[in-house]
């Protein structure tokens, strides 16, 4: 009984740290896009955001990956700067979920955008490559 309740105890704390892994792996992908997003990198964007991606704007309006990369190229999004402020990643074999409150200053379509957004976005991994396949976010009143 004893060595029973050891190695449960011991696959818990691998299951943990796999967990704590996988999440920080999660967010240091989240991290990547916004820093891509305000330095236009687009091969980082090209790698972190799926083929499949569906991306709603705050604004309702949505994009593929290849318009919303398209729309940062064309200038019609330019980030100035994306600050995290909250983040709680949940992981669900190999799906995670993020929500969050960031801070982003902008310009898009020529007016300019210094907003709060709450977001909640969903990565998947691919291989080793965590990547986002859905976005969706929402203004928080000033």
């Amino acid at each position: 009984m004893k060595y029973a309740l050891t190695l449960s105890f011991l696959l818990l704390v691998q299951l943990v740290r796999a967990q704590s892994a996988d999440e920080k792996a999660v967010l240091d992908a989240e991290k990547q896009r916004f820093d891509a997003q305000v330095s236009k990198n687009y091969a980082v964007l090209e790698k972190v955001l799926s083929n499949d991606l569906v991306y709603t704007h705050s604004h309702g309006g949505s994009d593929t990956k290849q318009s919303y990369i398209q729309s940062i190229r064309d200038g019609k999004s330019k980030y100035d700067a994306i600050d995290m402020e909250e983040h709680k990643v949940r992981i669900y074999g190999n799906t995670a979920v993020i929500n969050g409150v960031c801070m982003v200053k902008a310009v898009s379509n020529g007016e300019t955008i210094n907003t709060h957004l709450r977001y909640t976005d969903v990565y998947v991994r691919n291989g080793k490559q965590w990547q986002m396949v859905a976005w969706q976010s929402l203004k928080l009143p000033n």
